[in-house]
C-alpha cells in the first residue's frame, strides 16, 4: 500500500510531529530538484538546516520504472554504516520513518557544487576522482565478508528493480547480439555478496566542497553485492561524459580521472574483477539504450557511445581501462 506523499505544505506539520522543529511557523521549506526517485524538500529553521527525502513509488523517467518505497529504509540503514566509515564524506542521518518511507539528513554546505554539473561544464578535477575512489575502496574494504552487516542488506529484489532490469536486461533486449554476454555479467553480480555496495555511485550523487572534499549521497540501492558494480557504475558514467567532452584537453582530464579513481580504489581495497570493462560498457550503453537515458548527448554522441560499448562487449577479452578511455 502506497503512503501519501509529502509536499511543501504538508511537510510542515509532519516535521513538527517528528520532533525536528518545535513550531511549523519557524520552518522555511524549499523544493529541491535533480532526483528522479524521491520527493526532496529542504527545511530550515531554529538553527537547523535539513533535507527530507521520501521515496516515490514510481521513478520520474519517461518509461515505466516502479520500485518498492521500502528502499528508503535501506538508505537510512546504509547511511549509518558508511557514515561510520567516512564521516566527513557522508551526510549525517537525523531521522527516518519506516511508515512514511522518509529520511531526514543534515544538509550539505550551501557552497558545494554537483560533480556531474562540474564535469559537463568542463570543470574536471582528477584529484577529486582519486578521493572518490579512495572512499569507495574504504567502504568495500571495511564491509567485506562482514556477515553482521551484509545479512542486513540482502536486497536482491530492489537491486533487480533498480539496476539489473533497467540497465542490464534493458540493453540485452535492445541489442540481442550481446544477450549471452549480459547474462553472464548478471550472473557475476548476483553470485557475489561479499561487500556492501552503494549501487548508485555516480557523479550526480557527489557534491564537492570548495576544498575538494567529496560528499556522497543517495544510498537507496545499497545491497550486499559484488564490488565491481560500484566501480563500473561510476566509470560507465565517466565514459558517457568522455563522449560528451569534445576537446582533447577535457577528454584527457576525464581519462586521468578514471585512472586515478581506479588506482586510489585499489590502494584502499583490492584489484577489481577482470570483467570490469564489460560492466563499464554495459552501464554506459544503458545510458543510451536503457530505461534511464542521458539527455546531454547529441544523436551522434549517442551513436558513438553505443558503437563503442557494443564493441567492448563483443570483444573476446575485456579491455583495460586505459583502452576504454582512449579517444572514442
Amino acid at each position: 500500500m502506497q503512503v501519501q506523499l509529502l509536499n511543501k505544505e504538508s511537510v510542515l506539520e509532519y516535521a513538527v510531529s517528528r520532533g525536528l522543529f518545535s513550531s511549523s511557523s519557524e520552518i522555511t521549506v524549499e523544493i529541491l530538484t535533480g532526483g528522479v526517485s524521491n520527493v526532496v524538500l529542504a527545511m530550515s529553521g531554529e538553527g537547523r538546516d535539513l533535507v527530507l527525502k521520501q521515496a516515490l513509488p514510481e521513478l520520474n523517467v519517461p518509461g515505466i520504472w516502479k520500485a518498492d518505497q521500502r528502499r528508503a529504509i535501506v538508505e537510512a540503514d546504509a547511511l549509518k554504516i558508511f557514515q561510520g566509515i567516512t564521516p566527513r564524506n557522508v551526510p549525517q542521518l537525523i531521522d527516518s520513518d519506516p511508515e512514511r518511507f522518509t529520511l531526514v539528513l543534515e544538509r550539505a554546505p550551501r557552497n558545494v557544487t554537483n560533480w556531474k554539473e562540474d564535469l559537463l561544464a568542463g570543470k574536471i578535477q582528477p584529484e577529486v576522482a582519486g578521493e572518490i575512489g579512495r572512499i569507495l575502496g574504504l567502504w568495500h574494504q571495511k564491509t567485506v565478508q562482514r556477515d553482521e552487516i551484509l545479512q542486513h542488506f540482502n536486497e536482491d529484489e530492489l537491486f533487480d528493480q533498480l539496476r539489473i532490469s533497467p540497465f542490464y536486461r534493458a540493453i540485452a533486449h535492445a541489442n540481442p547480439e550481446i544477450g549471452s554476454r549480459i547474462a553472464n555479467l548478471i550472473a557475476e553480480l548476483e553470485g557475489d555478496k561479499s561487500s556492501l555496495v552503494h549501487g548508485d555511485y555516480s557523479p550526480k550523487n557527489i557534491l564537492v566542497e570548495e576544498n575538494g572534499t567529496p560528499i556522497i549521497l543517495d544510498f537507496e540501492v545499497a545491497h550486499a553485492g559484488n564490488p565491481v558494480f560500484d566501480l563500473a557504475f561510476f566509470l560507465g558514467h565517466l565514459l558517457a561524459k568522455f563522449e560528451y567532452s569534445q576537446s582533447p584537453t577535457a577528454q584527457g582530464k576525464i581519462s586521468r580521472s578514471a585512472m586515478l579513481f581506479l588506482s586510489q580504489y585499489q590502494q584502499a581495497f583490492t584489484s577489481p574483477s577482470p570483467t570490469l570493462s564489460w560492466h563499464v560498457a554495459a552501464i554506459a550503453l544503458a545510458r543510451v539504450d536503457g530505461v534511464s537515458r542521458v539527455s546531454y548527448l547529441s544523436e551522434d554522441g549517442r551513436l558513438n557511445l553505443r558503437n563503442t560499448c557494443l564493441g567492448l562487449l563483443q570483444s573476446d577479452t575485456p579491455a583495460s581501462m586505459a583502452e576504454v578511455f582512449s579517444e572514442l
